[in-house]
């Protein structure tokens, strides 16, 4: 007597091939969200911008039993949970095991970072495409498209630079440092020399942050394409240093050090650059606006335009007379030589305070400065534009 048996129509493999009891089990999971086959992908999308602006999220994940959607950068419409509130939104499951949840508001079109958490772990979207790293793991990023966003996509009708990433000896800190460099388009195949902005991420973030969802290079290819901004080479180092005893991360003096004494040296080096104080630009978001004020605003031997994004002295009682002591006669030159100080601060932003003393500050040493207050607080969303706004104003 010869057994008859039917192979589940899940299973796409060749009708030769014997059934084995992996490939029989995953016919039982047919409903599963999960592959259902040695090569099949899985069938979902994990964010999907709908009609009406708001974005659903969706995770595979049948095991799970508590899934979120987090964000640093997506408050108020994904909770970041500061000051004590939830974080995140939490996603329901179907019966198939993926669970999903739509954001009740509209989402501006902007660039983001997120990740999900997966019975509090927090796990990067497995369907994500692009990612951004921070000073330790990763998230994933979305661009949500719209008019509002479009300085800072990817435009396929303007030339293009490059971004590479470089590592230097830093003999100041005894250590392998990186560095991610964008030069301009036409930089490969020409021999022009550029002036360099020296442009500074944030606490957490890490040497990729300004490119990977700052866009600092989408920002500057479409300013290039409209003829307003000059070409520039752009060096994003790494913010942070190693760690040491009795050092604040602010006013950590490891990261000038490294700055002045290896990685402009090393640029010049190995980049065609104009290497000189009136080609040369420094600026920074929040921990990378401290790193500018100090080692950046007193230097005006090395740099000539200077930017400060959502970071100010005063957090302290005795934090403005410490760096006037320290800093009074290289600002007094600073305010004859800088061509330019400019200055960003949401709002909304937890250090909006900071604004008040770090202006009465340059005014007492007569340093002009170009003021730009928006709202919103401390977010990419603010810091993409206010770079934006900065570019067009450096070496012209």
């Amino acid at each position: 007597m010869t057994a008859k048996f039917a192979i589940p129509a899940a299973v796409g493999l060749a009708l030769a091939l014997p059934v084995t009891p992996s490939l029989a089990q995953q016919g039982a999971d047919a409903a599963s969200c999960m592959p259902q086959g040695p090569f099949a992908r899985p069938d979902y999308v994990s964010v999907e911008p709908l009609a009406d602006g708001r974005v659903t999220f969706r995770l595979c994940a049948p095991e799970a039993n508590n899934v979120r959607v987090t964000s640093n950068d997506l408050d108020p419409w994904v909770p970041g949970g500061f000051g004590g509130g939830e974080r995140g939104l939490p996603l329901a499951r179907d019966e198939t095991g993926l669970w999903s949840v739509t954001t009740e508001l509209p989402v501006p079109p902007d660039t983001y970072r997120y990740n999900f958490e997966v019975d509090g772990a927090r796990v990067p979207d497995p369907m994500a495409t692009t990612f951004s790293r921070e000073r330790s793991g990763i998230n994933s990023t979305m661009e949500i498209p719209g008019e509002a966003g479009a300085f800072q996509t990817l435009r396929e009708d303007v030339p293009h630079g490059v971004v590479s990433r470089v590592e230097y000896v830093s003999g100041a800190l005894g250590t392998m440092r990186e560095a991610y460099v964008y030069t301009p388009p036409g930089y490969m195949n020409g021999n022009e020399s550029y002036p360099v902005l020296y442009l500074v991420h944030g606490a957490g973030d890490s040497a990729d942050s300004w490119t990977s969802v700052g866009h600092a290079n989408y920002i500057l290819d479409n300013l290039l394409a409209s003829d307003s901004a000059e070409p520039m080479i752009i060096v994003m180092p790494f913010g942070h240093t190693p760690q040491r005893e009795d050092t604040d991360m602010l006013a950590n003096t490891d990261f000038g050090d490294d700055l002045h004494q290896d990685l402009i040296p090393f640029i010049d080096s190995q980049f065609r650059t104009i290497a000189d104080r009136d080609h040369r630009a420094m600026a920074g978001l929040s921990m990378g606006g401290a790193h500018t004020l100090r080692f950046g605003l007193p230097r005006p031997d090395v740099f000539s335009h200077i930017g400060v994004f959502s970071m100010g002295l005063g957090m302290g009682p005795d934090d403005v007379a410490n760096y006037t002591t320290q800093n009074g006669e290289a600002l007094e030159r600073a305010a004859g030589e800088l061509d330019l100080v400019y200055y960003a601060m949401g709002t909304d932003d937890f250090l909006y305070g900071t604004v008040a003393p770090t202006r009465a500050m340059l005014d007492e040493y007569g340093i002009e400065h170009v003021y730009n207050e928006s709202g919103g607080g401390h977010t990419w969303i603010n810091w993409r534009r206010y770079l934006h706004d900065f570019l067009p104003r450096l070496f012209r």
